[in-house]
């Protein structure tokens, strides 16, 4: 079974949505065999990723930064989606992480990278804007030797 990890933005732009998709679309489509998606669930590019994932028929592991992570989600759907997903999910993982922090973010991420044959980012090219954002993921994956992916549209920048 190949592994394929997500990490990416939480807010992707409107004129990016479609080529995002896309891309995703693109990725999964390339492989041919059994298939297990890994993603925090987070909003934004996560859980594209996972919707998108599950659609094809991949099983979908959820990487959950902590305890608490539901509190992260303000907008109740928002919380819904992640809680439709996650339900759907085969397997669980949860990290030791009691509260939400930049430290349960970026164990969750490295989890993903560590445990994927390929990173999907979507990702645009800038420094992470904390640590466990997209940018510190994809360092990490790209030290460790692992194939990354990035899916961005050019010239689109995220607020």
């Amino acid at each position: 079974m190949e592994r394929i990890g997500v990490t990416g933005h939480r807010s992707i732009p409107a004129e990016a949505y479609a080529h995002v998709t896309a891309g995703i679309q693109d990725v999964l489509r390339g492989h041919t065999g059994a298939l297990e998606a890994l993603s925090s669930l987070a909003v934004g590019a996560d859980q594209l990723f996972a919707a998108l994932a599950l659609e094809r028929g991949a099983a979908l592991t959820a990487v959950i930064p902590s305890g608490d992570y539901e509190n992260d989600f303000a907008d109740p759907d928002e919380l819904a989606g992640y809680r439709r997903l996650r339900d759907r999910a085969t397997r669980r993982v949860r990290m030791a992480f009691p509260h939400s922090t930049d430290e349960a973010y970026y164990a969750a991420g490295t989890y993903i990278a560590d445990h994927c044959d390929q990173l999907l980012a979507v990702w645009d090219g800038r420094p992470a804007r904390g640590l466990g954002g997209t940018g510190d993921i994809v360092s990490y994956a790209r030290e460790r030797g692992k194939p990354v992916t990035v899916i961005w549209r050019e010239g689109v920048e995220r607020a």
